[in-house]
């Protein structure tokens, strides 16, 4: 349960971070122009906007709002994310595509795991049927069922003005 409320905890926070630490990564590892260019134009924005994507979907569903946690399923989904988006940082030369293209990938699969689990905990446990029965009042000429005199609220309405 720690991990799953710390994991809960640093959503909101990563979504500032890990775009910060795609800048740094290109200062220290010293990328280059093209680099910086993805970086400020495609990494620090996507990065950014998708974080808060997925962290407003998990806290979108009530288990997590109650318990202030998140599943395992995200632990996981988020910590191999976050994993990817930090090696993204390094700006190695032969695996960098490779990464690129699997946090995409795992990003996407994370989306739908959010989407999957907001509407399991959102939809209906079952259908609900109602019955009505087979009496009604109809008014004065009606010959079924009256309702007895407990049951009818009458409202009068005052027309004084003051």
């Amino acid at each position: 349960m720690v991990l799953r409320r710390a994991v809960y905890r640093w959503l909101f926070p990563a979504a500032f971070v890990l775009p910060l630490w795609l800048l740094i990564g290109w200062g220290v590892f010293e990328a280059g122009g093209w680099a910086f260019l993805w970086v400020l134009l495609l990494g620090i924005p996507s990065v950014f906007i998708g974080q808060i994507i997925l962290t407003l979907l998990v806290r979108a569903r009530g288990t997590v709002r109650a318990e202030r946690a998140v599943s395992w399923l995200d632990v996981v989904g988020f910590a191999v994310l976050h994993a990817l988006t930090v090696s993204l940082g390094f700006f190695g030369t032969w695996w960098w595509g490779g990464a690129f293209g699997l946090t995409i990938a795992v990003a996407l699969a994370l989306f739908w795991a959010q989407l999957w689990q907001l509407w399991r905990e959102a939809r209906p446990a079952g259908f609900v049927s109602f019955r009505t029965t087979s009496s009604a009042y109809l008014g004065e000429g009606s010959t079924s069922a009256r309702p007895r005199p407990s049951d009818v609220v009458v409202i009068e309405e005052r027309s004084e003005l003051r």
